[in-house]
């Protein structure tokens, strides 16, 4: 089975690539069964924004472990079990709170985070920030699409708007006299996992210049204690979004700020977003990311909570919103092929203007002298674009109270959900804690014989376990894209996801970003006690 899986996986990419070679279009009988582009590219050639956009003066990934040739028999390579590791392990990190934070909420113990690319550059961005002048903490997931620029831009700036969106009037009020006297701002954050090297270092005065502004009409509400945390994850979301859509429309006289707040805004990312503290999690999500809770009761049982509605063509409720956002006459429209107008997967996304912007606007804007081409922006109306805006970054806000029987958070790109369900994943992390030695059964009773030590080798043969993952995250990429249709670990379709080259990778599986983030059960309790 193991072999067939590979030798498919192999052979179907020799074809696609045949098909290249042949001079037609990428998006063959293969690519459009199995790619996982949220953007659709129109068949006559209209493309409205290339998958694997690369931004201009953007961020230069290494291209390590994988390669680019698309000669045959560079497909007849394998990983070996080591070399798999070392590319499935390259981006993980793992963080106990304490040692990174003094005021961070006892509630959390620590972090496990990875990331495996697809798309060339990667297109998806975590963070993990502490809110230095309120409590709490920040984690977030954000896919991007189209492009890695607005993904990049909303995982930079998106924790600041959150920041200040909390702060008491008291703290607006310093940081305004900070900056009308010119001195140092108040630390806003403490980037435990920065999203990545910034490509805004020559832009972020504009970026800061737009928060003053945001924090001046706060000011102006006159809330003594601030916003409470659903409302404060409410507005930053939508006026971030409202910020990427008018830097591009302000006039800009540098071009490298102008060419980067166009790629941001006619990109587009989901975000996830998660706030602990204490015992109050309250979760943001605009997209298709994803967050659940594993939850293990006093009787043993592990289950799932999920946080997080997935907002696209198969939620229900979804749905009727865009209907009664438009007219009657386009309700058959709005939806075409399970995607938004037909185009895009996401029914909310920061970003992404031309399904936002009425048909004028993107065309003065476009037509103000940018190399579109270069940048890879690309003029383009779907059909049956009517009565914009059709999108939106508001998010739906979850609250949750936590109890010692909450064990562990997961954030995900789609990704990883396009492949796993949460009971999936939720065991997943379950039998990683398990091997963690956290909850070790009692073997003291079991009998040690040849059988009983043959069975465990071949088990653990079976399941690649021959080295363990030390981290959680890595553990549920390796089986996202090396389990078969049993939910078992197959080792040769595993080594053959990963041999793709990265021109083809994009078309068998996404770039996978996961958190999982583990609560501390005695001070929860504790807590719970005292109130």
């Amino acid at each position: 089975m193991s072999s067939t899986v590979s030798y498919w996986i192999l052979s179907s990419a020799r074809k696609t690539i045949a098909t290249l070679q042949g001079g037609q279009r990428l998006y063959s009988r293969y690519a459009s069964n199995r790619s996982k582009s949220k953007w659709r590219l129109c068949p006559q050639g209209q493309a409205t924004l290339k998958d694997n956009a690369t931004a201009c003066g953007g961020i230069a990934l290494q291209k390590a472990y994988r390669h680019t040739s698309t000669e045959e028999e560079d497909f007849h390579l394998q990983l070996s079990p080591e070399q798999v590791n070392e590319v499935l392990r390259a981006g993980e990190s793992a963080h106990k709170i304490l040692d990174l934070v003094s005021r961070a909420p006892d509630s959390v113990l620590r972090f496990e985070s990875n990331q495996l690319a697809a798309n060339s550059p990667v297109e998806d961005r975590g963070g993990i920030a502490a809110c230095l002048q309120t409590n709490g903490l920040l984690f977030g997931i954000f896919d991007g699409h189209g492009g890695h620029a607005c993904a990049q831009a909303v995982s930079e700036r998106l924790f600041y708007y959150v920041a200040v969106s909390l702060m008491s009037q008291q703290t607006l009020e310093q940081m305004e006299e900070a900056m009308e006297s010119m001195k140092p701002l108040l630390p806003i954050l403490q980037w435990l996992k920065h999203p990545g090297d910034s490509i805004y270092k020559d832009v972020t005065s504009v970026h800061l210049d737009h928060l003053r502004v945001y924090w001046q009409e706060l000011l102006n509400l006159h809330m003594e204690m601030g916003l409470s945390t659903e409302e404060a994850l409410m507005y930053s979301f939508q006026r971030l979004d409202s910020d990427i859509s008018l830097e591009i429309q302000a006039p800009l006289e540098d071009e490298m700020t102008r060419n980067l707040s166009l790629q941001v805004a006619f990109s587009g990312a989901t975000a996830c977003l998660a706030h602990v503290d204490g015992v109050h999690l309250h979760v943001a999500n605009a997209g298709d990311c994803r967050a659940i809770l594993g939850v293990q009761e006093d009787n043993g049982m592990w289950s799932c909570l999920p946080l997080t509605q997935d907002h696209n063509a198969w939620n229900p409720a979804e749905l009727s919103r865009l209907k009664r956002e438009h007219p009657e006459s386009e309700d058959r429209t709005v939806i075409m092929e399970n995607r938004l107008l037909g185009v895009l997967m996401p029914c909310r996304a920061f970003g992404d203007v031309q399904l936002k912007w009425s048909k004028e606007l993107q065309r003065s804007v476009l037509e103000r002298g940018f190399d579109t081409e270069a940048l890879n922006i690309y003029q383009f109306t779907p059909p049956h674009y009517y009565t914009p805006p059709y999108l939106t970054a508001r998010p739906e806000v979850t609250y949750h109270r936590l109890r010692p029987q909450d064990k562990f958070l997961v954030l995900a790109s789609d990704g990883l959900w396009d492949v796993l369900g949460n009971e999936d994943v939720v065991r997943l992390v379950v039998e990683h804690l398990a091997e963690e030695g956290q909850h070790k059964p009692d073997l003291a009773q079991r009998p040690t014989n040849l059988g009983l030590m043959q069975g465990l080798l071949q088990q653990r043969k079976a399941q690649g376990l021959h080295a363990a993952d030390q981290n959680a995250a890595t553990r549920l990429i390796r089986y996202a894209i090396g389990n078969n249709e049993y939910g078992e670990m197959e080792p040769e379709r595993l080594s053959a996801m990963l041999t793709l080259p990265e021109d083809l990778a994009r078309m068998y599986r996404d770039d996978i970003t996961v958190t999982v983030v583990y609560f501390n059960s005695d001070s929860i309790g504790a807590s719970s006690k005292g109130s």
